[in-house]
């Protein structure tokens, strides 16, 4: 899951299998083995503990840095957004009560909650939520990318937040649904420098008490928490499973009540057995292939296109997911308002015209890559799938599997010629393209640079009708399936699993699990 998901086979929010940015997959110790895992009842959590199963290790839980969806997992629970989604994907107040935008659409008048405060006691006011944005803009952050359209921040009062735009910005509330509307303490972070993200601490229903690299994450129960009566359990430990079929073993046993993932293959079974309860819904998300546009041979774009235009998606997903993930030819999946049909559904692969452009590459009898990949079974087998489709055409794949930390590492650092990594996906459209496909976005690992694309992408941000915003991103997909800097492969359903013992778990099309409200029955 970089932000990214997998293909996941990628995937994630994926559940259905491969990593994302936002995606999933990476090392971890397993608890339990499958042979050792009763398929019979499972125990009830109890109301102190509840554990919950995760197919990667977070790399990093500090909102400014992270870009995995298995961060956000984590982090949901630390962190209150200053928005957040609704069962409909609506936009909700979260420590935002109520919101006034001026006619112009270029100040935001932010009213916030009283009555909260951060975990270590520090209070959440005004001058947090500036201290906030202010951060994420800095040069370091991955979320700079999201918030260039505030120039300006008023705090008149304790409890009142101005923001002043240079121009109409339709995503904003919805990216405050997420990373950079995640606020972390100021003092703690004044507190801890750079090891703030091994010291996390927000204002969310449970608190950070440790992690062991591979294993756990330990939180607790934040006993000021401002929502009467939340949460329920003292503690909440995540255990890391690199193996989904390991992760589901675990929670057949009862050793995890909840489970993030799972794979495409025991969907079905997992959905007859009346111990537990099944989501198996599609997601905002994508998966697919960073192309890096700046290194050989991918620098080519017509090798670009032939690896493109060389891997049959239908078949992926039927081969790897089973009822768990869909084609898909852009970042937009169905449940994005900028959705196209049309532009969503991929080509078939045809061999006369890869024929045509691994000739116009100079690579008539095809070419040799490396793909990097997360350590995921599911990953993996996507991977392996791709390689068999694109062999035919004497494209020849070299896969290669490492760590998903690593994996981000090297995608940010742009150290690969091909990386497997997705998205999880978000509410507004341009969260889901504007920070892969602008010159300057903060998730533009292949190194893309095209200056129609960085113009018609800044114009989508500033419109305000839905429908004239997916024209211009219909725009968009048109260049960037022509010019192929990433290989769009499918979206990815959420697979969330849990124990039936427990009551309360509200679903989001984030995947996200939030679990202020679960209990154990």
């Amino acid at each position: 899951m970089k932000r990214k998901a997998l293909v996941t086979a990628m995937a994630l929010l994926m559940g259905s299998g491969a990593l994302t940015a936002c995606g999933g997959g990476g090392g971890g110790s397993q608890n339990q083995t499958g042979n050792q895992a009763a398929a019979g009842a499972p125990s009830a959590a109890s109301s102190d503990t509840l554990t919950v199963g995760l197919s990667a290790d977070p790399p990093k839980l500090d909102p400014k840095l992270s870009t995995a969806l298995v961060d956000r997992q984590v982090m949901i629970n630390i962190y209150d957004t200053l928005f957040t989604i609704g069962p409909n994907n609506e936009i909700e107040p979260g420590l935002v009560e109520k919101y006034e935008v001026s006619q112009d659409g270029k100040t935001y008048t932010f009213h916030l909650r009283h009555g909260v405060t951060f975990q270590d006691g520090t209070p959440f006011n005004a001058a947090a939520v500036k201290f906030n944005i202010q951060r994420d803009q800095e040069k370091d952050s991955l979320q700079r990318s999201y918030l260039t359209p505030i120039v300006g921040i008023d705090t008149p009062d304790d409890y009142t937040v101005i923001l002043h735009l240079n121009k109409p910005y339709s995503p904003l509330l919805a990216i405050f649904t997420d990373r950079p509307g995640m606020m972390v303490s100021p003092t703690a972070v004044q507190k801890e420098g750079a090891d703030f993200v091994n010291h996390p601490v927000g204002s969310g229903p449970y608190a950070f008490k440790e992690r062991v690299k591979g294993d756990h994450v330990t939180l607790v129960k934040n006993p000021n928490y401002w929502q009467s009566g939340q949460p329920h359990f003292n503690t909440v430990t995540y255990k890391i499973f690199t193996d989904q079929n390991v992760e589901v073993a675990n929670l057949q046993s009862g050793q995890v009540q909840i489970i993030d993932t799972m794979p495409a293959q025991q969907v079905a079974t997992l959905s007859q057995n009346p111990n537990f309860t099944v989501i198996n819904q599609p997601g905002f998300g994508f998966q697919g292939l960073y192309l890096n546009v700046k290194q050989a041979p991918f620098d080519n774009k017509y090798l670009r296109e032939a690896v493109d235009l060389g891997i049959d998606r239908k078949a992926l997903v039927d081969t790897v997911f089973k009822g768990a993930a869909s084609p898909g030819y852009t970042p937009f999946s169905q449940a994005s308002s900028a959705y196209n049909q049309a532009q969503d559904t991929p080509p078939q692969p045809d061999p006369a015209k890869i024929k045509d452009l691994l000739a116009k590459g100079g690579k008539p009898n095809g070419f040799t890559f490396e793909l990097q990949t997360a350590a995921t079974p599911v990953t993996v087998q996507a991977a392996q799938v791709i390689q068999g489709m694109l062999s035919q055409y004497g494209i020849q794949v070299q896969i290669k599997q490492i760590e998903f930390g690593t994996l981000l590492d090297n995608a940010t650092k742009h150290n690969f010629q091909a990386s497997q990594l997705g998205w999880s996906g978000r509410l507004d459209p341009d969260q889901n393209i504007y920070s892969w496909f602008h010159t300057d976005g903060s998730q533009n690992d292949e190194q893309y640079s095209n200056p129609q694309v960085d113009q018609l992408l800044d114009e989508a941000r500033a419109q305000l009708d839905p429908q004239e915003r997916a024209k211009t991103y219909g725009r968009v997909m048109d260049i960037i399936h022509d010019e192929a800097p990433y290989v769009f492969l499918y979206h990815q359903n959420n697979l969330i699993a849990y124990n039936k013992h427990l009551t309360g778990f509200e679903y989001r099309a984030d995947g996200l699990l939030r679990l202020a409200t679960v209990s154990a029955q």
